[in-house]
């Protein structure tokens, strides 16, 4: 029998990641299935291609695999190793295996298109022509779109929900517009994945949808700096405030809340008001920078008031500077 070179069928390198090999796979099946193809081998080509995924895309069957070494060519003559034996859940061969003869000598056959073969989401019926040359029964499950949604900062903290246009390819290459209605969750952060079953492409020959995966985006804010669910915000005080303590209000994503500045505060010191970042089972902080903001020496009295400032509190702030 011929031997089969599966990485060649797919091609890919041997060192193939599994996403790769997913990829690889998806491609030629889509040029391949014989539903929509216009290859006269196309049938062919397309259980070949299934076979070789069927290999390469399960972790178990891929080491097996790789056991017989990269010495082998596609075509060469092969016999298994003597002892040879892997033993599989779908069983031995049977009289309608579509998989090939060296398929079943090291695997021990069954069929891709009864119900065994995963191909990455891919499920192929029946697997024969009809008089006439037509495919019956093979359907593919459409692949999972990716897309990205940009949310505000206070879609993330409250929850949203949102109405999104899309555009899908049919099988006959025609454009689908739809509309999708996504349900934000609250506390949701930057790059997360927001997974809606069901609403992705549709599948060839009538096979389901495949997934769709948002991706969230936040929008930077005028106001707050998200760092993980942390919230980050920069509030101006007086020096009497710094130098005094006070208590002030404080903007949040939650509403307006008092928090007390400690007497003898500096600038760029920061204070935390916990569990007031993005909600969730671990919910973040905020933190409040201090900027001591200085009135300007715009008036008499108020440069008078620096002066004598300057007369009874002396102090030097560059005391510690070295060359």
């Amino acid at each position: 029998m011929e031997y089969k070179d599966y990485y060649k069928t797919l091609g890919v390198d041997r060192n193939a990641g599994q996403d790769e090999i997913k990829k690889a796979y998806r491609r030629l099946a889509r040029k391949y299935h014989p539903d929509v193809s216009k290859e006269k081998d196309a049938e062919a080509r397309f259980k070949e291609v299934s076979e070789a995924y069927e290999v390469l895309g399960d972790p178990e069957k891929r080491a097996t695999y790789d056991q017989l070494g990269n010495s082998w060519h596609q075509g060469q003559d092969f016999r298994p190793p003597p002892g040879w034996e892997y033993r599989t859940s779908h069983g031995g061969a049977d009289a309608d295996s579509v998989f090939s003869d060296f398929f079943e000598s090291i695997f021990g056959g069954g069929d891709p298109f009864g119900g065994g073969a995963r191909a990455g989401g891919f499920h192929a019926r029946g697997g024969r022509r009809a008089r006439g040359g037509h495919s019956q029964g093979f359907r593919t499950r459409g692949e999972d779109q990716h897309a990205t949604i940009t949310i505000s900062l206070e879609d993330a903290y409250h929850g949203a929900t949102r109405n999104l246009n899309l555009q899908t390819h049919r099988e006959d290459g025609t454009v689908e517009p739809r509309q999708v209605r996504v349900k934000i969750p609250p506390g949701v952060t930057q790059g997360k994945q927001i997974r809606l079953a069901g609403q992705g492409p549709p599948g060839m020959g009538g096979g389901p949808r495949g997934d769709l995966y948002l991706e969230v985006n936040i929008a930077p804010h005028r106001q707050y700096e998200l760092r993980g669910r942390n919230i980050h915000l920069q509030l101006p005080i007086t020096p009497w405030e710094a130098a005094l303590g006070a208590t002030v209000k404080v903007p949040t994503l939650g509403g307006w809340i008092d928090m007390k500045i400690p007497p003898g505060s500096q600038n760029g010191q920061q204070l935390r008001l916990k569990g007031r970042g993005l909600p969730g089972k671990s919910p973040g902080d905020q933190y409040v920078e201090l900027n001591i903001v200085t009135p300007k020496a715009d008036t008499e009295g108020a440069r008078e008031l620096y002066e004598r400032m300057s007369r009874e509190m002396p102090m030097n702030p560059r005391e510690n500077l070295t060359v």
